[in-house]
């Protein structure tokens, strides 16, 4: 509760950080790219960019790492922004073990050409307890040689991160990227993972566009003048989340980042966690 009020507190803007649990920020918005095919991922990268966020979040397996490296390069070089005000993330796509995590990680460094990756995730716990911790001491050794300035998990369940801390790991994960909106609220996780210092991120805030029509949320919406999505989008960072929106609309891509003017009041943040 202590966290919802200082969020509430704090006047959140499109610069807001966090600080992780190693010392580093992270952007409170960021701009996914699931799912944007390699054609439209650099022209929307781009216009994101452009409309403010810092914040890009790829991953290995949707294979567009070179895209948004690209994009994110020109970006600095048109508008000389240095590279430290840029935060990007990617993922590995698959548990083989400690030396194809190695691989892995050189690869992706490779393709972003970004000189260092500012997060990377383990993208999922399978197949086995082995092959995630093989993983995670990669991705240690990698922070410790500078091509990674942090590490965390995606989609892992409580399970997963209490077998993780229990391994005395050198480096805890600083983030759990999982599925979190007012429909999935995943209250027990989002409080495990809290009470040991690792952020969520919220890859779906906008439920995939599927609930666009619930009549809590447009109503919500509607008596302060925003979009359903903008209404998921701030819902997400009033519980402390950082989202991911996803659009390769440039009108949509800045609506959602439009969600620093208004604020949800304690009676809209019940209704909202109340539709799961």
């Amino acid at each position: 509760a202590g966290r919802l009020l200082s969020m509430a507190a704090e006047r959140l803007s499109l610069s807001s950080t966090i600080i992780l649990n190693n010392g580093n920020k992270i952007p409170r918005l960021g701009f996914g790219v699931y799912m944007i095919s390699k054609r439209d991922c650099g022209p929307a990268v781009r216009h994101a960019l452009n409309a403010g966020y810092r914040h890009i979040d790829s991953a290995e397996w949707y294979g567009n790492e070179e895209e948004c490296g690209s994009a994110i390069r020109e970006f600095m070089q048109d508008t000389n922004t240095p590279r430290s005000d840029i935060f990007f993330t990617t993922k590995l796509r698959s548990n083989n073990g400690y030396q194809h995590t190695k691989n892995s990680i050189n690869t992706s460094l490779k393709k972003c050409g970004l000189d260092y990756i500012d997060l990377y995730l383990i993208h999922s716990p399978y197949p086995s307890k082995e092959k995630r911790l093989e993983a995670w001491k990669a991705m240690e050794e990698a922070v410790d040689e500078g091509k990674i300035k942090s590490i965390g998990v995606s989609n892992f369940g409580i399970r997963h991160v209490e077998e993780l801390l229990a391994s005395n790991p050198k480096r805890k994960p600083v983030l759990n990227q999982i599925d979190l909106h007012p429909f999935m609220t995943r209250n027990e996780d989002v409080a495990f993972n809290q009470k040991h210092g690792i952020e969520l991120e919220a890859w779906g805030p906008l439920v995939r566009a599927e609930r666009m029509k619930d009549s809590t949320l447009m109503s919500i919406a509607k008596s302060h003048s925003k979009s359903p999505a903008q209404i998921l989008i701030r819902w997400s960072l009033q519980k402390g989340f950082i989202p991911l929106p996803k659009s390769v609309s440039k009108k949509r891509i800045e609506e959602n980042a439009n969600v620093f003017d208004f604020e949800l009041s304690p009676q809209d943040m019940d209704a909202l966690n109340n539709l799961d």
